[in-house]
């Protein structure tokens, strides 16, 4: 029996299987990495439950015995799962993780910090991957570095899998690929209003603050920071993130900056970008994407959107002088901390999309789900896409290439979609 096999055994060295290895070969099809963390326990909760009959996985840490904890607590539905240690500085223990599965799922945040060996073991092995983070300056040199050779070698490295960044992607895209199916006609514009309900866990604050020690602000304020060279829009003022509350007259309610707009709006150009490049015509040459946080209707929404729109400016100049970052570290949870399970529980999230074509045609989508978003929704959201990477290679889209650092929807498409569905979101418009 191979090293790490799933008989529960713990995989502590290098393999020494051969450098390309085909995937039938491979001890497991999904390694969740990161699982003692806060999500990661969520994520193995998730696959105890809910992984397909047959489905090999494992857990993966740089501590054995906590591996084994969380293994133990999630009950008989994880008692097959394998134990593999790899410790994030490690690099000969990442290959052999790499080495041995299909697709690597991380949730081991800050992934700035965290993430660069793993993936690059993944790059190296030809292993997909998955991951939550919305760090895009850290995902701007995951392009950099690897895009080129994963997209000639066929290797998916999909960051942003979480609440960072599935509802805005995949729900834009899913508009957009509507408008042009029912009217023949690319999608020029969507807006996308969010509503949701939830806590923080000290792994997303870790990874925000950390941003900002590094002295990323500057990046993160790039509008069209993980677009291909050379495939931004004309325009450019209307892609700028939103700063004052605005009317909606489609959802007819007022809408404020949404705190994670910075995040997901990168990736929804990307995706764009993307498409464009491999003449897939599902975006208009001048798409624009923007996202808000929807308040409410008439005065007390306009007075709300208001507080919430100079709330949200005030918080992101705050955040860059070191003396409040050390004062949040001090009031916020730390990391592997979160909310309660009742608080994630009676969480639930909504993204409400309104997407326009050049000549008029209006057609509107929603992703919405129950639970904590940024918890419950987050995990759900990376372990279906691990669990479609892990599928069949031809029930994922090729649009965009077979390969690459790409995003949720040219990854994953339609069969993220599909699997969301079937775990219980709200999905629409559903594709055909």
């Amino acid at each position: 029996m191979p090293p790490g096999s799933p008989s529960g055994a713990t995989h502590r060295g290098p393999s020494t299987a051969p450098r390309r290895r085909a995937a039938t070969t491979r001890a497991y099809d999904v390694v969740l990495y990161g699982a003692t963390g806060f999500v990661g326990r969520q994520t193995v909760a998730r696959f105890a439950a809910h992984a397909p009959r047959g489905l090999r996985w494992a857990l993966a840490g740089r501590s054995a015995e906590r591996l084994e904890r969380v293994r133990a607590a999630c009950g008989p539905g994880a008692a097959r799962a394998g134990i593999v240690v790899a410790d994030a500085g490690d690099t000969a223990a990442l290959d052999a993780l790499a080495a041995d599965a299909r697709v690597v799922l991380s949730t081991a945040g800050p992934f700035a910090l965290h993430g660069d060996a793993l993936v690059d073991a993944c790059v190296a092995r030809r292993t997909h991957y998955v991951d939550i983070t919305g760090e895009t300056p850290w995902v701007r040199r995951l392009i950099d570095r690897h895009h080129a050779r994963a997209a000639a070698e066929g290797t998916r490295i999909v960051p942003c899998c979480g609440f960072d960044s599935v509802p805005s992607d995949l729900g834009a895209w899913l508009v957009a690929s509507a408008i042009r199916a029912r009217h023949d006609t690319p999608c020029v514009e969507v807006r996308a209003a969010f509503s949701l309900r939830g806590g923080l866990n000290g792994g997303t604050l870790a990874s925000a603050l950390n941003l900002m020690d590094a002295g990323e602000a500057g990046r993160l304020a790039d509008v069209f920071l993980l677009n291909p060279p050379g495939t931004a829009p004309r325009g450019g003022a209307a892609h700028g993130d939103p700063a004052l509350p605005v009317h909606d007259p489609d959802l007819d309610a007022w809408l404020a900056p949404f705190v994670m707009a910075p995040v997901n709006t990168r990736v929804v150009r990307r995706s764009a970008a993307l498409l464009a490049a491999a003449g897939d015509p599902v975006y208009d040459r001048d798409f624009r994407y923007q996202e808000y946080l929807r308040v409410g209707r008439g005065r007390a929404g306009a007075i709300a959107a208001g507080g919430l729109a100079l709330g949200v400016g005030a918080g992101r100049a705050s955040m860059r002088l070191a003396a409040a970052r050390a004062l949040v570290r001090r009031m916020a949870p730390a990391p592997g901390e979160g909310p309660s399970e009742a608080s994630m529980d009676g969480g639930a999230f909504r993204c409400e999309l309104v997407g326009r074509s050049r000549d008029g045609h209006v057609l509107r989508g929603r992703i919405a789900g129950r639970g904590d978003p940024g918890n419950r929704a987050t995990t759900v959201f990376v372990c279906e896409a691990a669990l479609a990477l892990a599928g069949p290679a031809d029930a994922l889209p090729r649009d965009a290439g077979a390969g690459g650092v790409l995003t949720p929807a040219t990854a994953l498409g339609d069969a993220l979609a599909r699997r969301l569905a079937a775990a219980g979101m709200t999905v629409e418009p559903m594709p055909a």
